[in-house]
C-alpha cells in the first residue's frame, strides 16, 4: 500500500493531542503534590479549587482536541479508505491541523477569546470542507 498523504496530518494532530496532554500533567503535578491527600475521593481535576487558570486552559484545550477533532479523524480516515488524496483535501487536512494547534497555543497561553474564536472558525470551515468532499467522494462511489 502506497503512503497517503492524507495520514501525515492524522499523525500530526495525535502527536500535538498527546503533547498538549503532557503539558497539562506537567502543570498539574505540582498543584496535586501540593494538594496531596485534602482532594476528596472522585474529585475531578477540573474541580480542584486551587488549579490555576494557566493549568486549567490547558486542561479545557486537551478536551477540545478531543472533541472535534474525532470528526476530524473520521472524515481523514474516510478519504483514505475511498483511495482519496486529492491536494485540496491534503491542503485541507494541514490546515485544520495548523489552525488546531495555533488555537491550542492561544488558549493555553494568553487565552485570548477573540483570537481562539477566528482560530476556530478557521479550523471548522477547513473541516467542512473536507466532509463536503468526502460526501461527494461517497456519493461517486455510491452512483
Amino acid at each position: 500500500m502506497d503512503f497517503n498523504p492524507l495520514l501525515g496530518p492524522v499523525v500530526a494532530l495525535a502527536c500535538w493531542t498527546i503533547l498538549m496532554l503532557l503539558w497539562f500533567a506537567a502543570m498539574l503535578a505540582p498543584v496535586l503534590v501540593k494538594s496531596w491527600g485534602k482532594i476528596p475521593k472522585g474529585t475531578r481535576v477540573r474541580d480542584i479549587a486551587e488549579l490555576p487558570g494557566m493549568v486549567q486552559w490547558k486542561n479545557h484545550n486537551y478536551m477540545h482536541l478531543v472533541e472535534q477533532p474525532t470528526i476530524f479523524y473520521a472524515l481523514v480516515i474516510a478519504l483514505i479508505l475511498m483511495g482519496d488524496n486529492n491536494a485540496i483535501n491534503v491542503t485541507l487536512a494541514w490546515g485544520y491541523v495548523v489552525f488546531r494547534v495555533l488555537h491550542s497555543l492561544v488558549q493555553a497561553t494568553v487565552n485570548k477569546v477573540e483570537i481562539r474564536f477566528l482560530l476556530f472558525i478557521a479550523s471548522t470551515l477547513c473541516l467542512a470542507g473536507l466532509a463536503v468532499h468526502a460526501g461527494l467522494e461517497a456519493a461517486h462511489h455510491l452512483a
